[in-house]
């Protein structure tokens, strides 16, 4: 089992870029811990001196918020505190090994670009996706870039910042690189063409994603950023050039649609069929699809995620930035998939049905045993605390029942 470390700094002024990975916070505010207007956020280094105290002590730090015993949450108020939380989590920036070599910007407003943008994690780049906002960097996102310190990435020739789409903001005193397009579709063909020649070769595989359907495309930022196949772009009975010539580029590339016909039409399916071997990967509904890839593989393409031992991470389906956010989190330490929810206050029935089926289990030690761990994306009005309690039971190893009872 890979756990993760979080290390928490107090300061006279804390970055809210921080305590995104702690305690809830907007994308560009700066909150004191532990006040009384942030009871839950939590506080290092004091001593519970009296029994009141005591009784809060654990709240102080931010439990159960922040963590139980199998979820550990990024609990930013909107994507931009969390995708400063993402990184910092995946970074600790404290040593050289622990920094990347470069972060990547995209404007919080350009979804699919955002999507896209997940490429930049998978290997050899590695590079988390930071957001800005207005053409400005948020406050959450120049902390993370402070802490980070981004080295260079030599396969991006040095670049420390990599600039997706005109309205992405630029970091101040840093090298950067820029990925340009004249829309989101251009956009993700330009992320494959740098991360095919960062790699040396394009990749097998392409996802086509829904452009119309934001909450069916999200589970593909996370499949992009495991695999290195590009996010491309679909509308319902439209495939765009872009995406044409980003296909045809390779030699029949296995194609995956994310997404059921209301998203991208089975005349467009068919349309790629000519392209490559397509097939889609789908679910009814948000909750349902984000399953169906979890579960999905093809050969050694996909999750393939049917057995316990796994990361996995949960965000609500109506805040779609959260799926590039998290993309850091399927594309190192437990590699987890995205999962859905789409009420705050309640667990989906299929998304619990998949977990009871995924939980793991041992005969007579729990020591020998595997484990899942689930990190939770956004605030407790994005998923409640009774939320995370019932996720870490189905998280939770437990001894087997052999008697058939």
């Amino acid at each position: 089992m890979v756990t993760v470390r979080a290390r928490m700094r107090l300061a006279t002024t804390v970055s809210c870029a921080l305590l995104a990975l702690l305690a809830g916070c907007g994308g560009s505010k700066n909150i004191v811990p532990h006040t009384k207007g942030n009871p839950s956020a939590p506080v290092l280094g004091q001593p519970a001196r009296t029994n009141a105290q005591a009784k809060q002590a654990a709240l102080a730090l931010g439990f159960p918020g922040f963590a139980t015993k199998n979820t550990t949450r990024v609990g930013g108020a909107d994507a931009i505190a969390d995708a400063a939380g993402v990184a910092q989590a995946v970074y600790p920036g404290v040593a050289a090994d622990s920094r990347p070599g470069a972060v990547t910007i995209v404007d919080a407003a350009d979804f699919r670009s955002s999507v896209s943008a997940a490429q930049l994690m998978s290997r050899p780049l590695r590079s988390p996706v930071l957001y800005s906002q207005d053409g400005k960097v948020p406050q959450a996102t120049q902390d993370a870039i402070d802490a980070l310190q981004p080295t260079g990435a030599p396969k991006a020739g040095r670049a420390q910042v990599i600039r997706v789409g005109t309205a992405a903001a630029k970091p101040g005193g840093l090298k950067s690189t820029d990925i340009a397009g004249s829309d989101p579709t251009v956009i993700a063909r330009a992320i494959d063409r740098f991360v095919t020649s960062a790699a040396g070769r394009p990749s097998d595989a392409v996802i086509v994603a829904p452009s119309s359907a934001p909450a069916f495309a999200m589970p593909a930022a996370g499949l992009s950023a495991k695999t290195g196949a590009p996010v491309l772009w679909a509308d319902v009975a439209r495939l765009p050039p872009a995406t044409r010539a980003a296909i045809r580029s390779r030699r029949r590339p296995q194609i995956y649609v994310i997404g059921p016909a209301s998203g991208i039409s089975d005349k467009v399916l068919a349309r790629l069929k000519k392209l490559g071997t397509a097939q889609r990967v789908s679910g009814a509904d948000p909750v349902a699809n984000a399953i169906a890839v979890a579960r999905f593989a093809d050969g050694s393409f996909g999750w393939n995620l049917v057995d316990p031992g796994h990361g996995l991470v949960f965000a609500p389906a109506g805040r779609t930035g959260e799926a590039a956010a998290a993309a850091a989190l399927a594309g190192s330490g437990t590699y987890g998939p995205l999962l859905l929810l789409t009420d705050p206050n309640s667990l989906p029935k299929p998304l619990e049905a998949y977990l009871l089926d995924i939980q793991p289990g041992y005969d007579k030690d729990p020591v020998r045993g595997v484990y899942n761990h689930g990190w939770l994306m956004g605030d407790e009005q994005a998923i409640s605390i009774p939320v995370q309690a019932r996720l870490d039971s189905l998280l939770e190893i437990q001894p087997v029942d052999h008697s058939g009872r």
